[in-house]
């Protein structure tokens, strides 16, 4: 099957699957006359009802982000293969890729920068660098396209930003840059790998200069898979760029829910007219603390065609701190005064949907033994959500595995098994997080292990 093919395949599943879900939850009929109470307040009380009612509104404070996620996997073709250039690489703007690290992992970063400027020869590319900014020296190989910088461990920002916002506002300064202000940076973790498509997408996004920031898919199930839990965890995320990311970029051209910390694209300009120099508050998320106050600054942001790969955490543990320190982060990001409420609305219902998360689950165990009375739109918007929800793990699992199942659909059926199973994990982590998250401290910066060599 072809790209198109694919697309109204997946587009008609996609909107049969919401309607088939509403009528597998009994959206559409009729309760079992004398299970549900007429009137809920003389059966469960006041209080009671009131706490029943409330649950199921929070519930829907995801609805916007999974519209946006259904609008997203609707309206874009996903399944496009190659990204074809719209220009000559040699013509292209300069490109820097910048890898912000703690120097805890050297071999890692040694090895990622090797096949990633593979892939850029590969590509065509010529007027590129590598940038490696480090606490502590990693000692990278002299090349003419590799720089390293250190960061002194006597480096201040005016503002006393920590942690990785602290590194990438170093390279910033104006006796440290190197880039001229029409440049362009592209910011990647220590272990993202580059594919050509991505650097065609990248490049078509510089070459257009309409936008000042750009952002593409990440997938995490490329190469060997350290842990099946995890990955298949984040096919979520996957679908996620597909569906909401794309959407707010494309139609908006604005990171309305907040963006991810790689497969970052800037113009050097803008980046340091944003800068990451916000204080504690800027320094736990400071990838969604600089969308919001890029946003407030007037600039626009596209999708990028093209996918990077990365590792899923390793461990639980992992797994937990990464989750936790979002959910800290976006928090801190939220409840910013620099921010105004109009820019972060969405992002706000977002954040507050997935704070809540310990009390929606409830619903599970609530919902049986205390039926409401039915209300067709209310009960369509709850099963709405659901259904999109585990929909994106099953597209996700479709996308990030697609070079593992090709030709074999009992693989797909067990890749997409899985998914499905992890979902009572997930929610697990994702619960644990909030709870850790919400009543632990709020100035730490975890950082995961995605060196596969210390496992």
């Amino acid at each position: 099957m072809n790209c198109e093919v694919k697309h109204a395949l997946h587009c008609a599943i996609l909107v049969t699957w919401i309607g088939g879900f509403a009528y597998f939850c009994g959206v559409f009929s009729e309760p079992v006359k004398g299970t549900v109470p007429d009137s809920p307040v003389e059966s469960y009380g006041y209080i009671w009802t009131a706490f029943l009612y409330l649950l199921r509104f929070t519930a829907l404070l995801v609805l916007p982000q999974c519209l946006c996620n259904l609008f997203g996997l609707l309206l874009f073709n996903a399944f496009r293969e190659k990204v074809p250039l719209k220009a000559a690489p040699l013509l292209s703007p300069f490109v820097c890729f910048r890898v912000v690290t703690k120097g805890n992992f050297p071999l890692l970063v040694k090895e990622n920068v090797d096949e990633n400027m593979k892939t850029c020869f590969e590509a065509g590319m010529e007027n590129f660098i590598f940038e490696v900014v480090t606490d502590k020296a990693i000692n990278l190989p002299s090349n003419a396209r590799v720089r390293e910088v250190v960061v002194p461990t006597q480096y201040r920002t005016k503002s006393g930003a920590k942690f990785k916002a602290r590194a990438l506002q170093y390279c910033l300064e104006d006796d440290v840059n190197i880039l001229q202000p029409t440049d362009w940076i592209v910011h990647l973790d220590e272990e993202t790998l580059l594919t050509t498509n991505a650097i065609c997408g990248i490049l078509n996004f510089c070459e257009d200069g309409k936008h000042q920031f750009g952002q593409g898919v990440i997938t995490y199930a490329s190469g060997e898979i350290v842990n099946w839990l995890t990955t298949l965890s984040d096919s979520f995320r996957v679908a996620d760029d597909m569906g909401k990311l794309r959407f707010q970029f494309k139609l908006f051209h604005k990171p309305l829910f907040g963006w991810k910390g790689s497969y970052v694209v800037t113009q050097v300009e803008a980046e340091r007219v944003v800068s990451y120099d916000h204080g504690m508050e800027g320094s736990i998320a400071e990838d969604c603390f600089f969308s919001m106050v890029a946003m407030k600054h007037g600039y626009t942001f596209d999708f990028i065609e093209g996918e990077m790969h990365e590792k899923s955490p390793f461990t639980m543990w992992d797994f937990l701190q990464q989750r936790k320190r979002w959910l800290q982060g976006i928090l801190l990001t939220v409840h910013s005064k620099k921010i105004a409420v109009v820019h972060k609305a969405l992002l706000a219902l977002s954040l507050y949907a997935w704070a809540t998360m310990p009390l929606t689950s409830l619903q599970v165990f609530l919902c049986p033994l205390f039926p409401l009375p039915r209300c067709l739109p209310f009960d369509f918007c709850l099963s709405f959500v659901g259904a999109v929800n585990l929909y994106m793990y099953i597209f996700g699992v479709v996308k990030s595995f697609s070079h593992k199942y090709r030709n074999s659909i009992l693989r797909l059926a067990l890749y997409l098994a899985g998914a499905l199973c992890t979902i009572p994990f997930n929610i697990i982590i994702e619960n644990a997080a909030v709870l850790v998250g919400m009543f632990g401290r709020k100035d730490q910066f975890y950082i995961v292990n995605k060196d596969i060599q210390t496992v």
